[in-house]
């Protein structure tokens, strides 16, 4: 049985469920193998309990948003 894990910040539900849905579809069509077989896990972890270039990813999401709001 394929399994795949995302380890990612905080999603809704709604991002949860099609997170785990286009997986899903994705991973059977190129593996070949029928989405029942399929094991979807999401991890989610606090923005501040990891970071990119020395700046944790609540910080990096901050300058963000900064940059590109309209």
């Amino acid at each position: 049985m394929p399994y795949v894990t995302v380890e990612c910040g905080a999603l809704s539900a709604a991002q949860k469920e099609a997170l785990i849905r286009r997986l899903t579809e994705t991973a059977a069509e190129i593996m070949q193998v029928p989405r029942e077989f399929f094991a979807v896990t999401i991890k989610e972890l606090p923005d501040q309990n990891f970071g990119i270039g020395g700046r944790s990813i609540d910080q990096v999401k901050a300058d963000y948003r900064k940059e590109h709001t309209l």
